[in-house]
């Protein structure tokens, strides 16, 4: 029985040898991994697809947060990208640090994906004159430069600098802006650690060489529930999450039955800050149909050459505070 099968598949292969060389030589093709990636125009998330508030009000049009579509490159992705004007080519080491592993991008930008969605609930709140309470606010180190002289570890909540306690990241900054060396008390998987640091010239800039966000816990008198996909994360999204919990909070609809895309991190005080890639979540806009779009200061005149040397059909806003967008809007 086995021999009859082995005949027949060594028949099969001798009749199909041509055959499958060339699947397998379009297989090898199209699963080999290049060290590029390609960025190019994503698409839109509408906003309340991703949001339940306790009695919301009913919305008309749609809030979006607008996304980059990044894969890894291979030979034909390669290929199609030299020749499109919309995709580009990004070496490896510019998307994923040498010092750095895809876990630690991973628990990065899911930490500032947590840190946006609580500063825009209080921002939200308070700009609709609601009640909040925070709790719980925690410092973590979430990337070090290679530059960065320092045994600090990625995943370290911070306890006091130079034996002053830290209670906020704002509190952390204070702090390290006012010395050169720092000894760091931290909480890294249940145990207290000492690290030290040292300011050292990165880009012409004498600093430590890491970035801090802050994680903590926002109970809003009207329950909030934000749902992401996990493939869903970073700070980005923060601005336009803020003005659609806003939206939801109060009786007039700013969006008038418009289809409304944006862009920006989001600070606690409503402060919209830079984002990377303008270029990409613009056309994704323009290729869904939308109305207007939102865009930080410091990327306005990137988004305004975007649209005036493309010729796009789109109502570009500038935003340094969320109060800009409702201004707008509501005007």
């Amino acid at each position: 029985m086995l021999n009859k099968i082995y005949e027949q598949i060594k028949y099969y292969i001798k009749k199909n040898f041509k055959l499958i060389i060339i699947l397998f030589c379009i297989l090898f093709l199209f699963t080999l991994e290049l060290p590029y990636y390609i960025d190019m125009p994503g698409g839109l998330i509408d906003v309340s697809k991703r949001l339940e508030v306790e009695d919301g009000y009913n919305m008309e049009g749609s809030l979006n947060l607008a996304y980059i579509s990044e894969i890894k490159a291979t030979i034909p992705t390669l290929i199609f990208a030299y020749f499109n004007d919309d995709w580009d080519i990004i070496k490896k080491e510019e998307v994923v640090a040498s010092n750095e592993t895809v876990e630690e991008i991973d628990y990065r930008n899911h930490l500032l994906l947590e840190e946006a969605n609580q500063n825009a609930i209080m921002v939200a709140f308070d700009k609709a004159g609601l009640d909040y309470e925070v709790k719980n606010r925690k410092v973590n180190i979430i990337y070090i430069y290679e530059e960065a002289n320092t045994d600090l570890k990625i995943g370290d909540q911070i306890i006091s600098i130079n034996d002053i306690n830290i209670n906020s990241k704002e509190e952390a900054l204070n702090v390290i802006k006012e010395s050169n060396d720092l000894t760091f008390k931290v909480i890294n998987n249940g145990k207290e650690h000492t690290r030290k640091a040292k300011k050292t010239n990165i880009e012409g800039v004498e600093l430590v060489g890491v970035t801090v966000c802050e994680t903590k816990e926002v109970i809003p008198s009207k329950e909030v529930s934000i749902n992401f996909k996990k493939s869903e994360s970073g700070p980005s999204g923060g601005f336009m999450m803020a003005l659609s919990i806003y939206n939801y909070l109060t009786p007039d609809d700013i969006t008038n039955g418009l289809k409304i895309v944006g862009t920006g991190t989001i600070d606690e005080y409503g402060n919209v800050g830079e984002i990377g890639g303008i270029e990409y979540k613009i056309k994704a806009a323009v290729k869904e149909d939308s109305d207007i779009f939102f865009a930080p200061t410091e990327n306005f005149e990137e988004a305004k050459k975007v649209v005036l040397e493309d010729d796009l059909d789109i109502e570009l806003v500038e935003v340094s505070h969320i109060d800009d967008a409702i201004k707008y809007l509501t005007n």
